[in-house]
């Protein structure tokens, strides 16, 4: 047999030379790139370093400056090309006394930040200021969505056969066996028909239901037990009734407990103030939330979760601004200010009466008693059922905490003595009393 040739073999060579060709060129533009993107950052021409920068600028300057956006002072990303360094040397060391000078430019920059007084740093070196300059003169690094796009992508392609078509294969299987059954069924009917075997018919057997009807035993004791399984379900059912427990309302403004009192460690009784000296403990008003978010128009990067990215908690923080009337650009209030209408989470009975301040102040009882894990709750959800047998049980099991406590220090005594114990109760104290709780 004559033996034919590879005619694809030049081409094949071919193709490889070009691919070679193809990956040392974008190898070549590559690193070509690299030296261009190296040039823009400015920190060679001004002989500062940003890392350093970094930190002294957190440390000094981000209470009242962010890089990009205007705060209770002026964006600073950039600041270098607008003033030399001999004028932001004597500018950040003490702003007050150039603006005494006269100095154009420092009254300019005062006047346009609404006559803000800036705090003077004469701790700060001019090596120092070089530093966070350099640091405030980097490129804004841009999210690579497309980038995080094509991951995504790629892993969804990596997943294999879908449960779909392995559903869809094993469904087919059942049908084709079911099909095959009523096939040999009739077959092997023909098959007894043809050799004269007579299939004899079921014999008439009495129904369960008709047998069940007629056994009076048998109906006597259901009927029991239908009757008690009814009456659990029944009970349970009512027991629930006002009982909210893991109740999760979406807010108008998203609140993350989780970023305030887990993160930041902001204690629960700054916002809820209330808590220690009313019956309530209050809905925080946003004046407090501006306190710190005056100078918070954004999250930081690393506060995004896979769930709720950077762009949606900044968002919350527009709404708060929107709520309030607070322009951020003018770091000014417009006067334009609309309610919130939180949704309620917690609430007892009118007929109930809680007290927090005795809890809270005199008890000494910690928010997380009641409230679940709060630092860790993206969104807060109802911890307890708050049923009358959870706050009984509450009761018979907390101790009466008497150290530096002068309240119950009297009547502490004379039950202490009474019962025979050196702590006591909550219940031991009257805690079970009905009028503790109700009116």
């Amino acid at each position: 047999m004559k033996k034919v040739g590879n005619h694809n073999s030049n081409s094949r060579k071919l193709f490889v030379s070009l691919a070679l060709m193809l990956t040392f060129s974008l190898t070549s533009f590559a690193q070509d790139a690299a030296p261009a993107d190296a040039t823009e950052a400015p920190v060679a021409a001004l002989g500062g370093d940003p890392v350093k920068g970094k930190e002294l600028f957190n440390s000094n300057c981000a209470a009242c400056h962010k890089l990009d956006a205007k705060s209770t002072g002026p964006a600073l990303r950039g600041i270098a090309e607008k003033h030399d360094m001999p004028w932001m040397y004597k500018w950040v060391q003490n702003s007050a006394a150039l603006i005494k000078s006269g100095d154009k430019a420092a009254v300019k920059v005062f006047e346009e930040n609404n006559k803000v007084p800036m705090t003077a740093f004469p701790a700060l070196s001019e090596s120092n200021i070089d530093d966070i300059i350099a640091y405030t003169s980097e490129k804004k690094e841009e999210a690579p969505a497309a980038v995080a796009g094509a991951v995504v992508a790629g892993e969804s392609n990596q997943s294999g056969i879908s449960d779909t078509v392995i559903l869809g294969a094993l469904a087919l299987v059942m049908a084709m066996l079911v099909v095959m059954l009523v096939l040999v069924n009739n077959v092997l009917r023909k098959v007894a028909k043809a050799n004269g075997i007579v299939i004899e018919p079921k014999a008439k057997t009495t129904p369960i239901w008709k047998a069940f009807a007629q056994s009076q035993f048998l109906v006597l004791v259901s009927s029991v037990l239908l009757l008690l399984v009814s009456a659990y379900f029944v009970y349970g059912f009512l027991m629930q009734v006002g009982v909210d427990q893991n109740y999760e309302p979406i807010q108008p403004i998203h609140f993350s407990h989780k970023i305030h009192a887990g993160d930041n460690e902001i204690n629960c009784k700054y916002c809820h103030s209330a808590a220690r000296v009313s019956k309530n403990a209050g809905i925080p008003s946003l004046n407090v939330c501006m306190n710190c978010h005056k100078s918070i128009a954004e999250v930081a990067e690393t506060t995004a979760t896979p769930e709720y990215s950077k762009a949606f908690y900044d968002e919350q923080i527009d709404k708060l601004y929107a709520a309030v009337g607070w322009d951020k650009s003018s770091q000014s209030y417009t006067g334009k200010s609309q309610p919130v209408k939180w949704v309620r989470i917690h609430n007892l009975p009118d007929f109930v009466y809680f007290n927090h301040s005795q809890h809270v102040s005199v008890a000494g009882i910690e928010c997380q008693t009641c409230h679940g894990p709060v630092e860790t709750y993206e969104l807060q959800k109802q911890f307890a059922p708050l049923t009358m047998g959870w706050c009984i049980d509450c009761h018979r099991k907390t101790d009466v905490k008497m150290e530096g406590n002068e309240y119950y220090t009297k009547i502490h005594e004379e039950l202490s003595k009474k019962y025979g114990v050196e702590k006591l109760t909550a219940a031991q104290m009257g805690g079970l009393e009905c009028g503790k709780c109700h009116y």
